[in-house]
């Protein structure tokens, strides 16, 4: 996937809606959910991940795990509401997929958006991106 193409929660998880809706009017849109490479490098050294569980209610801000680097550990927040249908079982024994390929290999949950799930307080990548710009200085 491309960063460009994703959209951005304020609390640096990407999300990619298959068919990128806006909306999801239908009851099987999927959303990959992952963290962005900026959340990766400003966290160095990761050690641990907590995966959510599959079948797991989320709404937007709610936890779906933790990440753990070897100053901090962090919460991964959903950026969608719905059910996690899926979870990259392999990411906790590959870490280094998260810097490597934070938008492909590294996805960390596939989530079912609820019939009512919207994007609109997502970010596209150029607000994202000036967002963290700012968190730099």
């Amino acid at each position: 996937m491309k960063p460009e193409e994703l959209k951005y929660a304020k609390t640096h998880e990407w999300v990619h809606v298959d068919g990128s809706k806006e909306h999801s009017d239908e009851a099987d849109a999927t959303a990959t959910v992952g963290i962005s490479a900026f959340a990766v490098e400003a966290l160095t050294d990761l050690v641990f991940l907590e995966l959510p569980r599959v079948g797991q209610q989320v709404q937007p801000g709610e936890s779906l795990g933790e990440v753990e680097s070897v100053k901090a550990v962090s919460d991964i927040y959903s950026p969608v509401a719905g059910e996690v249908l899926e979870v990259n079982q392999e990411l906790p024994e590959s870490l280094e997929w998260l810097g490597e390929d934070p938008y492909g290999r590294g996805w960390i949950a596939r989530v079912r958006l609820a019939k009512d799930a919207s994007l609109e307080h997502l970010m596209d990548h150029a607000a994202y991106s000036k967002m963290c710009a700012e968190e730099e200085h």
